[in-house]
């Protein structure tokens, strides 16, 4: 069994808990995700099943879609609403919404990012969440992240949500504790739902209970999508018997009118075989999946 199904996270799971999961489900143990979701959060996971696991880190590199909900006049250890409490203040009623627009669009673009504490970030080889659960902070370096999108979708007394797109890396629960800051407030992230990963959207997506369904009525290749779903952004060439020999022992080949940039490669009877690159009519592979 090869290639992707779109899971829905339920709050409360950690990513690799739905991995755990599905490995039963699926009777397999090559299958990965395609970038951690908090256990708070929900929405778009990918999960990846035996050679398409070679494709998740393309799914871990792209832009994320979220919708978050803000909750001014606190500030957390975890910089979530599920956290320890740190400050609390009254919301002025002067924050109003064209300052909120105001603030969260001076987010966009490029900017750094100062990863919070209770994270998976490795400093010296550890992890910072097991120096914040011994109350220690460890000074850590920014991080460079890209906001390409940030949209305020409503206000419900002192909480809003707002629909942000950005790169990998980018914490949306510091996003909230820094928009927070910013309004003189003080702020967390009081909910998170995935909206898109890459190429997938919560469209594509099916619960658990719809996942495990499915597998028991012997259904499961009907939800999972095929491996080149996740590269459907980029041109398609199908190779002669020759050139799909070449790909399939990563060698490059030259190929009359192939496109610069990012293309996928088919074999000559339309099975996928890889992604590869063109320039200047030479065609190179990039990642394999034969």
């Amino acid at each position: 069994m090869n290639g992707i199904v779109i899971v829905d996270k339920p709050e409360s799971w950690t990513s690799h808990d739905v991995v755990a999961k599905l490995r039963g489900v699926f009777k397999t143990k090559r299958i990965g995700h395609g970038g951690t979701l908090d256990p708070m959060a929900t929405g778009v996971l990918p999960i990846f099943i035996g050679r398409a696991t070679k494709a998740a880190e393309f799914c871990e590199n792209a832009e994320k879609e979220y919708l978050a909900g803000i909750r001014l006049g606190l500030v957390t250890d975890t910089q979530d609403i599920q956290g320890n409490v740190l400050e609390s203040c009254e919301i002025p009623t002067s924050v109003s919404e064209e300052e909120i627009k105001s603030v969260i669009s001076g987010f966009l673009g490029a900017g750094k990012q100062i990863p919070p504490m209770y994270s998976a970030v490795k400093i010296n080889g550890v992890r910072l969440y097991k120096f914040a659960r011994q109350g220690i902070d460890i000074p850590r370096p920014a991080r460079d992240i890209f906001i390409s999108e940030m949209e305020l979708m409503r206000i419900d007394g002192n909480e809003f949500m707002i629909r942000v797109a950005c790169s990998k890396g980018t914490y949306i629960r510091t996003l909230a504790h820094d928009i927070g800051q910013a309004l003189g407030t003080g702020g967390v992230m009081s909910s998170l739902r995935r909206t898109r990963a890459g190429a997938f959207s919560i469209g594509d997506a099916l619960s658990l209970d719809e996942i495990i369904q499915a597998a028991a009525e012997g259904k499961a290749q009907d939800i999972i999508l095929p491996t080149d779903s996740i590269f459907a952004a980029y041109s398609a060439l199908k190779a002669d018997s020759q050139d799909a020999q070449r790909i399939k022992n990563g060698a490059a080949c030259r190929v009359d009118d192939v496109p610069d940039g990012k293309v996928r490669i088919y074999g000559p009877e339309g099975e996928f075989l890889a992604l590869g690159e063109g320039r200047a009519g030479r065609l190179a592979v990039v990642k394999s999946f034969f």
